[in-house]
């Protein structure tokens, strides 16, 4: 009876422990992270006697979780995405939204700013017409400030975000640490022993850790893990965790970079194009990609504005007869001394980056070094080197340099960047506004010929003085000679200009050099016919200059001479837009494929409650058949008691 009770034993516990483990699925069936258990039963060892082997029974060999790390590795590799596509859109939405839109944006205003100089150059003279040129260039200004400052604070809410990410990230890798011990400890009795709800915890947590950044593991002999980010960079080694941390980026003080904490002080930066996947990867590409752009490309359709605007301001003349100042406040590359690389010490350079040409300029920032024979200029957001060479460049990029370095001096040229934060109108007497051009042409009283010539522009400053009364120190005559079909020139270069009234009478565009001016001859002017060229000193009603302002509104100015402010606006506003149309449809992709990867996920490690209830039954069967031959035991125990009483 020994033997039957025993067996019998053998069936009940086992039952009794498929039912405890289908009951622990069914109550974590809503647990994140629970990998469904399954109860690895065996047959026990059996008894030979002289005429065989008889049965013992069955006993428990484990408790598994129903795991794959295929099908969990592909879940963990989607979410990252995921959370990165999704962190990248809800930070570039924000741009997106202030670039385009139609109250907010730029293009409303410099529409307005252009009107209020169209209506000074139709009515030069008029007080309340240049007033509301002075007002709509406040507002402009204003919006190029507003902008700008609205840019700042998304720069400094991702500033923030990062820092928040990185401590997330330690804090989620110490939990893991925390948890490899517990699991060490928990299956030391050997490898038939897993701590299934321990390694349950521990893949949830890895689950956090890689939203905030993509991270790989790999298994110990003990049951630990490791994990890895970037390219390799442990994160957790075991029980060990190396921590991360944010400092000021060696090539820009005024952003984070990530990096690994050093045992004894000190971080080592992270490249950012290591740093992929999660909250954090989506950060920091959304710093680099879009953010460093959008901003840089504002501050120089605001620096190539002011620069041509207050150009061709100074070639002209306002009501007290004076030529023209800067219309706008002078604005120039910024630029940070970074610290020396051979000294590790603060550089004492002093250079300065002035703009030589704004259809040059691009959207990046460089770092200008000395390594005490040859300077180098590199692009910070590719570290693409763009000059390298025994002199500071003269002209790179639409800027050239000037100063002194000493060896291992770095500096930090941030040519556009804070552009729009620093414009500003630099007059306010409607007077000062340079409507007129400095010089008029009158044609003599006495030419008998059909010759005219239209009034002149002035392209530079050059020949043009300053003073209030002598624009031009010398009046310029233009004469006719028929014999050799040329204008003799005195007061000016070239000395001829070559005129065929026979050819020439329909026009012919003049340039002098010196004064730089510009114009254009037809007709048929007779022998001996002239035209003066001198001072504008009667031009209160005079709109050459302000119609020539005018034009700068489609003028092609940006991208070496291909794109007008307004469409420069429009092309950064289009891209944004893309880079925010491909982020959303990126995270709905990776929402697609994550759904994906969890459904066969699930399928195998997920609790199915409609199975577990079907086990419960089976189980519930097993257990009362066990049951009840551990009661025919008792009973047959019974009777031989009886039948030896």
């Amino acid at each position: 009876m020994a033997g039957l009770l025993s067996v019998s034993l053998t069936g009940l516990n086992a039952a009794q422990a498929a039912l405890n483990t289908t009951s622990h699925n069914i109550s974590n069936a809503n647990v994140t992270g629970y990998n469904r258990q399954q109860v690895v039963q065996t047959t026990a060892d059996p008894m030979f006697t002289g005429v065989g082997f008889f049965g013992q029974g069955t006993e428990i060999a484990t408790v598994k979780r129903i795991y794959s790390q295929f099908l969990t590795a592909q879940v963990l590799a989607a979410d990252s995405s995921r959370v990165e596509y999704e962190t990248y859109y809800n930070q570039i939405k924000q741009v997106d939204n202030l670039l385009s839109d139609a109250t907010a944006g730029l293009t409303p205003a410099l529409e307005e700013f252009f009107r209020g100089v169209q209506q000074v150059a139709a009515d030069p003279s008029s007080v309340p017409s240049r007033q509301s040129m002075l007002s709509t260039s406040e507002a402009l200004a204003t919006r190029f400030q507003a902008m700008q400052s609205r840019f700042q604070e998304v720069r400094d809410g991702v500033e923030t975000q990062i820092g928040q990410s990185v401590d997330d990230i330690n804090a989620l890798a110490k939990q893991v640490a925390s948890l490899n011990q517990k699991i060490v400890t928990a299956q030391a009795a050997g490898p038939n022993v897993p701590a299934n709800d321990l390694l349950d915890q521990r893949d949830a947590i890895v689950a956090q850790l890689n939203q905030q950044i993509k991270a790989t593991t790999s298994s110990n002999s003990d049951g630990s893990v490791n994990v890895f980010i970037g390219s390799g960079q442990p994160l957790v080694m075991g029980n060990d965790v190396f921590q991360l941390s944010t400092t000021p980026s060696t090539t820009d003080p005024t952003r984070s970079t990530v990096g690994v904490q050093l045992i004894g002080g000190g971080v080592v930066p992270i490249p950012e194009n290591l740093l992929s996947g999660g909250t954090l990867g989506g950060l920091l590409s959304y710093r680099s990609d879009s953010l460093d752009k959008a901003q840089n490309e504002l501050g120089r359709i605001a620096i190539s504005l002011v620069t041509e605007f207050n150009a061709q301001h100074r070639l002209g003349q306002d009501l007290d007869g004076a030529m023209g100042g800067n219309y706008f406040t002078a604005l120039s590359p910024a630029g940070q001394n970074l610290p020396n690389f051979v000294t590790g010490l603060a550089s004492t350079a002093a250079v300065t980056a002035t703009i030589s040409d704004v259809g040059g300029l691009t959207a990046d920032d460089y770092v200008l070094a000395y390594d005490g024979t040859n300077y180098s200029l590199t692009r910070t957001s590719d570290s693409g080197v763009v000059y390298s060479g025994a002199t500071l460049p003269a002209s790179v990029d639409g800027l050239s340099f000037a100063g002194t370095m000493a060896n291992g001096d770095r500096v930090l040229i941030q040519p556009t960047r804070y552009a729009a934060a620093n414009i500003s109108v630099a007059i306010q007497d409607t007077r000062l506004i340079a409507a007129a051009s400095p010089v008029a042409a009158s044609a003599a009283n006495t030419n008998s010929g059909t010759g005219s010539l239209t009034q002149p522009v002035a392209l530079s400053l050059t020949g043009i003085l300053p003073a209030a009364a002598a624009h031009i120190a010398t009046p310029i005559t233009l004469t006719f000679d028929s014999t050799l079909n040329q204008f003799n020139v005195t007061g000016a270069v070239p000395a001829t200009i070559a005129y065929n009234p026979s050819t020439n009478a329909v026009g012919a565009s003049v340039t002098l050099t010196n004064p730089n001016l510009t114009f254009s001859l037809s007709g048929r002017p007779a022998n001996g016919d002239s035209f003066t060229i001198s001072t504008n000193v009667s031009g209160t009603k005079d709109g050459r200059n302000a119609n020539a302002l005018y034009s700068l509104q489609s003028a092609k100015s940006l991208l070496g001479g291909t794109t007008s402010f307004g469409s420069a606006y429009s092309q950064m506003v289009s891209e944004v837009g893309s880079q925010t149309s491909e982020a959303k449809v990126n995270a709905s992709a990776q929402q697609g494929l994550l759904d994906q990867a969890t459904e066969a996920q699930q399928g195998l490690s997920g609790v199915n409650l409609d199975e577990e209830a079907a086990n419960l039954l089976r189980y519930q069967q097993v257990y009362q058949a066990a049951a009840r031959c551990i009661g025919v035991a008792n009973t047959l125990f019974d009777d031989i008691l009886s039948i030896m009483g």
